[in-house]
């Protein structure tokens, strides 16, 4: 049902899209989009802290998320969700940074992130790449634009690759913990003490912003709101059933890297692929055979992790264009495929440029300026979640006739509670990404120096982070400006279902 005046340009647009996402589909598309394995290491390399915080925000973060997002995925299923929830309950405007803030994210992460950390695995246990190379251009270029024609695709027929990655997760995770168990059957299990796993201050806040985006990606599925087959239905059950496959496919493995390797071996992207490395040897002569193939499997997961999150969000920032809140150029579906090409074209462009800026001016990506570079701008997402979860419970209140096919639990009380608990999950999470150190200093724990955890000073971290962040909030307003031709041609049409 259409809840809010829409344009003429979005009446025009959403005659393009076609239904096709069926409930197993949607479980498979959120469980590619939720389990990354380019964090696996980092979150292994904190140890037993680290998994116990995996646990914990599993509780207290991952379940009222997953509430809140069958409750207002299930109810509002306009395509775009994220940015027609944020317009609904706070305007155009604020939906339309919304919207940038959580797209932008993805383009820079694929070709930031994700194809440097393919690139390595790949050159670890398959094919030897030099760092700047022909080789190394080609790789990266071909990873990024995996993804982006994957998001170019008809979704009727794209989706099977969100479908295929989801089952390389659990093969290439599930996998690796039973040869895990069989190592350890062997060679006896490193394990950890009851002392190593208590909680401290220190792991805690620097893993919030990684464990956090580690944990998000349950309203993905509705950017394609209108091309479910039942979104009424299926949303919630997909949530759900999504939500649990998710948290064990990162608490199994990391368990068992825990177990496997002493804490010293485990460092950032290592933690995965050297346990992998290490337990594999009880294989023998397959061993080598057996590593390249999980290589294949972990380079094709992170591929589809891409993909999946084009797919999403690509869909949310052409949804903004066609209602007016970004440069009305981009709103345009292709009648073919019914799939958002001019925006999935730029985020591949936007990728490609960052990750080749990255390789020739910045030490293949090695160099500080362009760490913190990246690390803010894989954090905007989180920074959209500041608008995206409040409005859940503003559209309670606000839209108090749309049937809600479900509801979150115990009442009022329990809709103001969850959406309390992830909002500050998220503002901590968004405050330690921009600014670290600071809320260290407040609870008493040792930072150290500044510039021994960047590489560079703070003045300069936050000229560059508070600068990126400028350049996108800048851009969104420019790009709602370009809207308003769009926003005054009103569609008359009634209400649909």
């Amino acid at each position: 049902m259409a809840y809010t005046e829409q344009t003429a340009l979005a009446l025009e647009e959403r005659g393009k899209l076609i239904k096709s996402l069926r409930r197993f589909d949607m479980v498979f598309f959120t469980v590619c989009a939720f389990v990354g394995l380019d964090t696996l290491g980092t979150v292994a390399s904190n140890g037993p802290q680290g998994f116990l915080w995996l646990v914990v925000l599993a509780v207290v973060f991952v379940l009222p998320y997953a509430l809140l997002m069958a409750e207002v995925g299930s109810a509002f299923t306009q395509e775009g969700g994220p940015y027609e929830w944020m317009k609904m309950a706070w305007g155009r405007f604020l939906g339309g940074i919304g919207a940038i803030l959580y797209w932008v994210t993805n383009p820079l992460w694929v070709g930031g992130s994700l194809a440097f950390i393919s690139t390595d695995a790949w050159r670890a246990n398959v094919f030897g790449i030099g760092h700047g190379t022909f080789g190394d251009y080609v790789f990266k270029f071909v990873f990024i634009w995996i993804s982006i024609g994957v998001a170019i695709a008809s979704l009727r027929q794209g989706k099977w690759i969100p479908n295929f990655g989801a089952i390389l997760r659990f093969f290439t995770l599930g996998f690796f913990s039973i040869t895990t168990v069989i190592y350890g059957i062997e060679h006896g299990f490193h394990g950890f003490s009851a002392h190593e796993i208590s909680p401290s201050r220190a792991v805690f806040i620097g893993l919030v912003p990684v464990l956090l985006f580690n944990y998000v990606g349950f309203e993905l599925q509705n950017g394609a709101a209108e091309e479910m087959e039942d979104p009424q239905k299926d949303v919630p059950l997909s949530v759900f059933r999504s939500a649990v496959l998710g948290v064990l496919l990162y608490v199994v493995p990391i368990l068992c890297i825990l177990v496997v390797l002493p804490l010293k071996q485990v460092t950032g992207i290592g933690g995965f692929i050297d346990a992998v490395t290490r337990v594999f040897g009880v294989y023998g002569g397959a061993s080598h055979a057996l590593l390249v193939v999980m290589t294949l499997s972990f380079v094709g997961s992170l591929v589809t992790s891409g993909a999946v999150w084009m797919i999403g969000s690509d869909r949310i920032q052409a949804v903004a264009a066609y209602d007016g809140a970004f440069f009305p150029f981009f709103a345009r579906f292709n009648r073919r495929f019914g799939t958002p090409v001019r925006v999935n074209v730029l985020s591949g462009l936007v990728s490609t440029a960052f990750c080749f800026v990255a390789i020739a001016f910045f030490k293949s990506g090695a160099d500080s300026t362009f760490q913190v570079v990246l690390d803010i701008a894989i954090s905007t997402t989180l920074l959209s979640y500041i608008l995206i979860f409040p409005a859940v419970l503003k559209l309670r209140y606000s839209h108090p006739d749309v049937e809600r096919p479900y509801r979150v639990p115990f009442g009022e009380a329990g809709i103001w509670v969850g959406t309390a608990i992830v909002t500050l999950w998220i503002v901590l999470g968004s405050w330690v990404a921009v600014f670290p150190g600071t809320i260290e200093r407040l609870i008493g724990v040792d930072y150290g120096p500044f510039t021994d955890a960047w590489g560079v000073s703070r003045l300069k971290f936050e000229t560059y982070t508070l600068g990126t962040l400028g350049v996108i909030v800048l851009l969104g307003v420019i790009g709602y400006i370009a809207g308003a031709p769009t926003r005054r041609q009103v569609a008359g049409a009634p209400p649909e279902a």
